[in-house]
Formats: C-alpha cells, structure tokens, sequence
C-alpha cells in the first residue's frame, strides 16, 4: 500500500511540475534586447536609391530572408533606377541586381543583390502575434544608420480581409523596410507608415504575407519595374494616407547665373494622394573622395499638390560647386545627397 501510494505521489509530481518544466523551457528561447540587436544588425541594411543619372532618390531599410535575397516595401524602391543594400555597421556595398517579387497591395518586395553569405533573418508567425506584445524594430531613420527600438504591439488593425500591426515603437524616413521582431528574434513585421500628426501610431506589414511572397519568387526584374498600385487596395490606403516617403527630392542642378553665390536649385515632388506644405530638407554636398564638405537645410512653405513637383532654390558657397562639378556643367558630377526630414499634409 505504501508502495502504490508513493508510486501516486511520484507521478502527480511529475504531472505538477511538467508545466513549469514547459514554461522555463519556453522562457528559455527569449532573448536579451542586446543578444537580439546584434544578431540582427548583421541581417538589416541600408537601401540607397538612385535614378538614372545617380543621383539620390530615396533610402530605406531591408533585410535579408534568403542568400542574396532582401525584403523591403515597395515604395522605397519605387522610381529608381539602381541603388545597393549596405549591411549596418560594414563598408561593403552589394549592387541591387533587380527584383524577384512584388506585393503591390501590401507594399512588399523582394530584391536581389550581387552575391553574399550574410545571414537571414527567420520569419515568425504573426498571426499569432497579440496586444501587448514586445516587439523591436531596426532601421535607418532619417539616414541614422542602424537605430535600434523598442515598443509593443498596440493594436491588430483589419483592413478589409487583410490585417496591419500597430506599433508603438518609432517609424520615421528611412525606416520604412526594416524588421519588427518579437522576443526570440523572430521577423513579425515589416516597418511601413507612420502618422506624422500622431504620438505612436506607427505601423507594420505582417510577415505571413512575406513569406506567402517569397513562395513565390519568380524571374529577375529589372527596378524600373516597380510601381505600387493605382487601385486603392493597398493596406496603407485603408488607412487614409501613405508613408512619410511620399515627398522626394530629385534633379539637383547648379545655377551659373549666380555662380559667385553657389546657387543651386533642385525639385520637391509629391507622391502622396494629398497636398503637402512646409517641407523641410537636408542637402549634403560630397567631393571626389567621398568627403561630406558643406550640407544646406532647405524649408520650401509652399503648397505641392498631390502628384505635383515645386522647383526649389538655394545657394551654398562657391567652392562647394567648383568641387563638386566640371566647369559648364550644370549637374554635379560627384555625389549630392536629398534628404527630406519633415513636411505636413495638407488636410
């Protein structure tokens, strides 16, 4: 009787104690945000964007799902004619060779680059993400290489049949691309939009229908043949605005009316469905070596109408355009960066 009794108690024990077993057993496949940013860093990039006559159109984030293989949104590349990814942190650049496959609804692609072991990232499942998850996003805000942030899920928005995380971890230019993860490293989101009138309100693509995307690659593309949807079934247009990367700037020309002053003038365009005003840039000037050697903030106050383009002008100093072009040439024959940090929609 003692025997069958302690024999009872043997097995309750070890029924009691499996659950715990199996919630340090689950607790055990969460990381640190440390352990988390720097596996990561060595998946994510930088995405610079050309046009055709290599001037910069627009940069964003990505990272890597496959050898060679880097998700991002579509509109980051949209327009360009060539650009390269940069792995944060490295010098090495990796040309895109063009693109594999698009989502145009949900603002997705898949690009592929020149040849590279970088590791990937692993796709999680987000549909079974929930409210008041953490989560951490990487991307290159603003240009800022490599920023690291952390937030929750604060909603599961429904946009028709598809779904949208809100999260509460910050989204500005140039992060749009870049992975949303949860605690054990894992890829939910695809950062894509923010409400720039709003505290919070960011948001991200989920990553089940990246990965129903990359089931599906198909031939090599080249990038010109990237253009978003003109239906309004995307995700961002359920939401009633697009991304903060709607305004660009493009065809930065010097003016040798005014050579003595470095007048320079340059094309505000508006891709966004609404006007924008109070447009605020930066402009980074760079000689023959690849050396920064004078940046201008441009505030254009003006109106640009939806699908529209302003010319703007502005001046810097002299020399900064005898370095920077060959005499009687109007466009720069070294490298000019357009950055917009802020602008305001037009309601």
């Amino acid at each position: 009787m003692r025997k069958y009794i302690l024999h009872v108690l043997i097995i309750s024990f070890v029924f009691l104690l499996a659950p715990a077993i199996q919630v340090a057993s689950y607790a055990g496949d969460a990381k640190t945000a440390q352990q988390i940013a720097k596996q990561a860093f060595r998946s994510t990039v930088l995405l610079v964007m050309e046009d055709d006559n290599g001037q910069p159109l627009s940069f964003g984030s990505g990272f890597f799902v496959d050898n060679g293989k880097i998700a991002t949104n579509l509109h980051v590349i949209e327009g360009a004619s060539r650009g390269y990814a940069k792995i944060l942190g490295l010098k090495s650049k990796y040309n895109i060779e063009g693109i594999v496959a698009i989502d145009r609804n949900r603002d997705l692609a898949l690009l592929a680059i020149e040849a590279s072991q970088t590791p990937s990232l692993i796709l999680g499942k987000s549909e079974a993400v929930e409210v008041g998850e953490q989560i951490y996003v990487i991307g290159n805000p603003q240009g800022l290489e490599g920023t690291f942030s952390q937030g929750i899920i604060s909603s599961i928005r429904e946009i028709g049949t598809d779904k949208l995380l809100q999260i509460t971890a910050p989204i500005s230019p140039g992060s749009s691309g870049g992975p949303v993860l949860n605690n054990n490293g894992e890829v939910i989101g695809v950062s894509v939009a923010t409400f720039t009138n709003g505290q919070n309100l960011n948001f991200a693509i989920p990553s089940n229908y990246l990965s129903d995307l990359q089931a599906n690659t198909g031939k090599l593309k080249p990038l010109v043949t990237a253009k978003s949807s003109k239906k309004d079934q995307s995700l961002l247009a359920g939401l009633g605005r697009q991304s903060t990367e709607g305004v660009i700037g493009v065809q930065l020309t010097w003016d040798y009316l005014y050579m003595q002053s470095g007048g320079y003038s340059f094309s505000l365009r508006n891709k966004l469905r609404e006007n924008v005003r109070n447009v605020h840039c930066l402009v980074i000037f760079y000689d023959s070596h690849g050396s920064p050697i004078d940046v201008d903030v441009v505030q254009y106050r003006g109106v640009i109408r939806a699908g529209l383009a302003s010319r703007v002008t502005s001046s810097v100093d002299s020399s900064v355009q005898t370095l920077t072009t060959n005499q009687g040439s109007l466009r720069p024959q070294t490298k000019v960066e357009l950055r917009i940090l802020d602008f305001q929609v037009v309601r």
